[in-house]
């Protein structure tokens, strides 16, 4: 069986203690859910301090980003072994990322063959815009951001990714896909692509998240789903029992302790 992973994007918010705050805040409670994996991804300033506050226990530190090349001359970039060195996870190609930043899938797919170098598992962000997903390109627009980002990978380090199907119309909007819709998109087009490039046993073995207000309240429908193996939350993981609700739902929902 797949291990749900839960991972808390904290996006531009909370200082270094402000950080460390929240993660006392709900910390104990997070450890009591063992049978999930619990990733915090705050931003890079407050990411030492979140890891050391976290150290020994089997609560997970993800960074938001990273820059492919292992050092030189790119202000304001952070090098994968930099992240490396207090992280164990690594958000990759957030739909805010393409869009604010201009990112594409081929830097998506260097950001990923960085971060496997330094041994991150990267949560690689896919998902259609409003307008896609009116014109009925859902399908076609995240086939080709699933079959750009394992451009060049084995079949070993795409089993060891996480993918994270967030649909842009749903992030931040207070609008979710229904679970049914969730579970079709993670299963029927995430994984099956995955399958179509990678083989059957790969695709059953990598782990996709769901993502786009991701709440308490409708945490333990969506996690219910089979071909969904967690959720990657945003504006909720900003707020300890609301997070900590959402890490027990999912277990619940997987008929775990």
């Amino acid at each position: 069986m797949r291990i749900p992973i839960l991972a808390g994007n904290w996006k531009m918010n909370k200082t270094a203690a402000e950080a460390v705050a929240l993660v006392n805040t709900m910390k104990d409670e997070l450890l009591a859910v063992k049978s999930v994996e619990r990733v915090l991804c705050p931003p890079f300033l407050a990411v030492p301090d979140v890891s050391h506050l976290v150290a020994g226990t089997e609560i997970k530190v993800g960074a938001q980003d990273l820059y492919w090349e292992k050092s030189g001359a790119f202000t304001g970039e952070v090098a994968p072994n930099m992240v490396a060195e207090f992280c164990q996870y690594v958000i990759i190609g957030h739909s805010e990322r393409r869009e604010y930043f201009s990112e594409t899938d081929a830097c998506v797919n260097k950001k990923i063959k960085a971060a496997l170098a330094v041994g991150l598992i990267p949560i690689v962000c896919v998902g259609e815009s409003l307008s896609l997903r009116q014109e009925g390109r859902t399908e076609s627009w995240i086939i080709g951001q699933v079959k750009a980002a394992l451009d060049g990978l084995t079949a070993e380090q795409v089993a060891g990714l996480v993918i994270a199907y967030e649909p842009i119309w749903a992030i931040g909007t207070g609008l979710a896909a229904t679970a049914d819709e969730a579970e079709r998109v993670c299963g029927q087009v995430v994984r099956k692509t995955i399958a179509d490039v990678c083989g059957d046993a790969v695709a059953q073995a990598i782990r996709v998240q769901y993502g786009g207000s991701v709440k308490a309240s409708n945490a333990l429908e969506l996690m219910g789903k089979p071909d969904i193996d967690g959720a990657l939350v945003g504006g909720a993981s900003l707020n300890a029992s609301e997070f900590v609700s959402i890490v027990k739902s999912s277990a619940q929902a997987k008929g775990l302790s």
